[in-house]
């Protein structure tokens, strides 16, 4: 399995398959155990040991505490990545007056209305595609101008889903 891991302004491509673990084209031999009752797990990478507190704070997003340090990371599977390439990952600035949908799906609920403000990684719409929920977030700051869709609607890749203005 392949995950993008982003931590501390870095990006991280990890390969997991069984203990052999690859970390940006770097082959690792890894084990990752939980401490039984704790927050705690005990990593054995390339025979080194360490023990970390990983805990999580929400879908795919965890604080990790290794020798004292804490980092926050994300970590995305290849087709949340492939997604958010296509929705914008709400941590850039908006670029597009437009939201399309990133793959033919079925709206679920359009979570902005005309003439809403949206900040970045705000909830817009959720398709459902392939037996799967996905939110699409903003990208940005912007006002809602139109609303395209409504619940239960299919939709095509590429569609316009929802319009934006600049933000006053």
């Amino acid at each position: 399995m392949k995950y993008v891991v982003l931590a501390d302004g870095q990006t991280v491509v990890v390969e997991i398959d069984g203990e052999q673990v690859t970390v940006d084209g770097r082959p690792f031999r890894a084990t990752l155990e939980p401490l039984a009752g704790t927050p705690l797990r005990y990593l054995l990478l390339d025979s080194r040991p360490m023990t970390m507190l990983i805990e999580r704070q929400s879908a795919g997003r965890w604080a990790v505490s290794l020798a004292g340090e804490r980092s926050e990371v994300e970590v995305l599977d290849e087709r949340s990545q492939h997604i958010r390439s296509l929705a914008g990952s709400g941590e850039q600035r908006r670029s597009a007056d437009v939201l399309k949908a990133p793959m033919p799906g079925m709206v679920l609920r359009v979570q902005a209305r005309a003439g809403d403000m949206v900040e970045a990684g705000a909830g817009l719409v959720v398709l459902e595609a392939m037996k799967m929920e996905n939110e699409l977030k903003a990208a940005g700051s912007a006002r809602v101008k139109t609303v395209r869709v409504g619940p239960g609607e299919a939709v095509e890749k590429g569609q316009v889903l929802l319009e934006f203005e600049d933000a006053p």
